[in-house]
This record gives structure tokens, sequence and C-alpha cells, in this order.
């Protein structure tokens, strides 16, 4: 490792120097770097080349565990721990996340519908819990604000829109979208938090038109909504706090790829055993 470390160092300090510092020989680190690699190190180079194709397509954000589910999908043998030591000796490091900040306005006069989900956030199929919020991101010609609609069977969006408003109609625009892309069936939940948005007469009218259970967080519990809010912290430590957006257009175009290029069919998620949502419907059937 020591000898590793002072080839790579050796173009910004001298060789000497670094062997002082060290406590190894010159001599030692040219023998060592005249020797032939051994198998092991030329098997680390290959699968350091699968890593960097890998950490570059997921932009950077792929920790150990992913990358490693993207190389054995690739056909390599290969375990965890080998993945996170080439990632650790060769500077590649997820992005790690930030601190969240909630948008709700519980305080409003609308009813509160119950509790349905009590936190049971698992389904045994598609359109079974749907679970929805509304988010912002930041640009330079002010706030944009993001609700989506999340499938919890495999934590797909299944709809989604943007405005620079924050009002009931940015929620009901989301909610149309998901409902005129998936065809729902009998027995759908929808669960929010207890925001005026989802609260609202027409929105909650929206749902009863379909026949849609309506489930609204307890008081004062974010644990309630845990699963969307995680969806949203992961764009923005995947996307929005690595941009800085110009104007709103570029911002929405952004996440829109995000969304229905990346998380949807490619991003790997750990709670479905490392596939995609899209992957995951697909092979539930």
């Amino acid at each position: 490792m020591k000898f590793q470390f002072i080839d790579v160092a050796k173009e910004s300090f001298p060789v000497q120097r670094l062997c002082q510092v060290l406590g190894v020989s010159p001599s030692g680190y040219f023998a060592w770097r005249s020797r032939p690699a051994s198998s092991r190190q030329r098997e680390d180079l290959v699968l350091l080349a699968h890593i960097r194709s890998a950490f570059a397509r997921s932009n950077g954000t792929y920790g150990s565990p992913r990358v490693t589910r993207e190389l054995q999908d690739e056909g390599l043998t290969v375990g965890r721990r080998r993945t996170a030591r080439l990632m650790r000796e060769n500077g590649l490091k997820a992005r790690q996340k930030r601190r969240f900040k909630r948008t709700t306005d519980s305080h409003h006069a609308f009813p509160i519908a119950p509790n349905l989900l009590e936190q049971d956030f698992a389904a045994e199929r598609p359109n079974q819990k749907w679970n929805a919020d509304i988010s912002y991101v930041w640009t330079s010609e002010g706030w944009l604000y993001l609700a989506v609609v999340l499938d919890l069977f495999a934590r797909r969006v299944v709809g989604w829109a943007i405005s620079d408003r924050l009002h009931k109609e940015l929620a009901l625009e989301a909610l149309r979208k998901a409902l005129a892309i998936r065809r729902h069936g009998e027995r759908l939940t929808h669960h929010a938090d207890r925001g005026s948005q989802y609260c609202s007469i027409e929105y909650q009218a929206e749902l009863r038109k379909h026949g849609i259970g309506i489930s609204i967080s307890g008081k004062g519990n974010c644990y309630d909504n845990s699963v969307v809010e995680t969806f949203f912290k992961t764009l923005k430590s995947e996307l929005v706090w690595r941009t800085v957006f110009q104007p709103r257009a570029e911002a929405k175009a952004a996440i829109g790829r995000y969304i229905d290029g990346f998380y949807n069919p490619a991003r790997r998620h750990s709670t479905l055993d490392y596939v995609s949502p899209v992957q995951f419907e697909r092979l539930a059937g």
C-alpha cells in the first residue's frame, strides 16, 4: 500500500521525500515498480475500468453496493468489499445526502381523512398504494415546486408536475398524470401528508371520482410519509444539490430526465434488491 501511494503521489512530491516520510527505501520502491503485476493486480485493473464506467453512468451517485450489483449483472464475479476497496483507493465516493426541509402547510380548515396506511408501506402489487408529496427546487429565477405520486410497490414515480407556484392545481396535475398512465383497478389507497393541496375539496373529489381510498398522515408524524420523502432526498442528493440551475426551464428539463430517463428505468433501489422500479414491476409480472 505504501508503494502504491508513492506511485500515485510522485507527480506532486519527490520520490525520496515520500519514501522518507513513509519509512521505506527508494530502492525498495523502484524494485516494486519493476516487478511484474500479479494476477490479482491485473484483475483489479480490469474491475476498476468497469467500476469507473458504472460510477460514471450513475453520474457519481452510486456507492459500492449498487456498483457491485452493476458489475455482477454484467457477468463479473466480484464482492462488495473488493468493489469498496477499489473505489476507496481511487477516490470514487458517492455524494452524501443532506438534510431535507419540508414544505407542508397543515394550517387549514379542510377535513382530515384517517391514516389508512399506518406506516405500512408494503404493497403486493402495483396500484395498491400510492404516496404523494411536494418539494422545492431553487433556480436563479426563483423557486420551483415539484409534486410527485409514487407507487409504493416498486417505488416508481407514476405522476409528477412542476410549477413556480405552490397551489392545489400542482398536486392535481401530478395526480391526473398518474391516473392517465396507470389502470389502477380496485382497492387503490392514496396517501399524503396533511398539506392543504392534498386535503382540498378538489383534490379529494378527484380521488373519490376514481374510487380511490384516501389516507392522510397523522399530525406531526414525519414518518407517515417517509417513502416519498426519501425519493426527494435521493433526487436532491443525486441531481439538485450538484447543479446550479439558471432558468426554471433548465431545472424542469433536468428533473424530467432524472425521473423518466434514470430513476424509473435504471436507478438501482436497495429496497428492491438493487433493481430499478421498472425492472421490479417487469419481474413481478
